[in-house]
C-alpha cells in the first residue's frame, strides 16, 4: 500500500507549551512565527502575540487537548514534579509528541513508556531525566520512537556565565538587583 510519510505544515500543527518563563515565552514566539498555531500554559498570565496562553490550573486539560506536540519547560517544583502522568498523559491526542529540554521531574516515567507503548504518545524527545546521566537500563534506550539527548538542549558556557558574574559584582557595588536570581520561594 503506497503510504503518505509527508509531515503536516506548520500552520496545521498545534503546539503547546507548558511552562513560559523566559524560555517558554521566546520559544512560543519563534515556533508562531514560524507558523505553528502555539498555546501555552504557565503559573501566571502572560500576554505573548500570536500565542493563546493561559494560566489556571483547570485550563490543564483544555491546552494538554490539543496539543498534537507537548514542549515540556516548567521549573522543577512540588507542584509540577509528576505533571505529565497517566491522568494528564490521557488528556493528549491519541498520536501527539512529547518534548522535553526542562526538568527530568515533570515526568512519571512509567506513565509515559505505557504511553509511548500504547501509541497515545507517538515519540518522545527527552533531554533531561530523573537519574543523569540516563541509566544503561532505564526502558528509554528500547523504545524505538524515543530520542534520547544528553542534558545538551542548553549548557553553561564559561564565557557567558563569567560576563554574568562580573555584571552581577557591578550591580551589587552600585546597590542594583541582581540579575537572574532564583525566588527561593516560587522554587525557580
Amino acid at each position: 500500500m503506497w503510504i503518505n510519510n509527508c509531515p503536516p505544515l506548520a500552520k496545521d500543527r498545534n503546539i503547546t507549551i507548558l511552562g513560559l518563563g523566559a524560555l517558554g515565552a521566546a520559544s512560543a514566539r519563534s515556533l508562531s512565527q514560524i507558523g505553528f498555531k502555539v498555546s501555552g500554559w504557565s503559573n501566571s498570565s502572560k500576554d505573548i502575540e500570536n500565542v493563546t496562553t493561559y494560566h489556571k490550573k483547570s485550563d490543564l486539560k483544555k491546552v494538554l487537548n490539543s496539543a498534537q506536540i507537548l514542549i515540556l519547560l516548567l521549573p522543577d517544583t512540588p507542584k509540577t514534579q509528576n505533571i505529565i502522568n497517566t491522568h494528564t498523559l490521557a488528556y493528549l491526542p491519541e498520536g501527539s509528541f512529547l518534548i522535553n529540554p526542562g526538568r527530568g521531574s515533570l515526568i512519571d516515567d512509567d506513565a509515559l513508556i505505557t504511553a509511548l507503548l500504547s501509541g497515545q504518545v507517538a515519540g518522545a524527545c527527552l533531554d533531561v531525566f530523573r537519574t543523569e546521566p540516563l541509566p544503561k537500563d532505564h526502558p528509554f534506550w528500547n523504545i524505538s520512537s524515543v530520542t534520547v539527548t544528553p542534558h545538551i538542549a542548553s549548557g553553561t558556557r564559561a564565557v557567558t556565565a563569567s560576563k554574568m558574574l562580573v555584571e552581577n559584582i557591578i550591580r551589587g557595588e552600585k546597590g542594583l538587583p541582581f540579575l537572574n536570581l532564583v525566588d527561593r520561594k516560587a522554587g525557580y
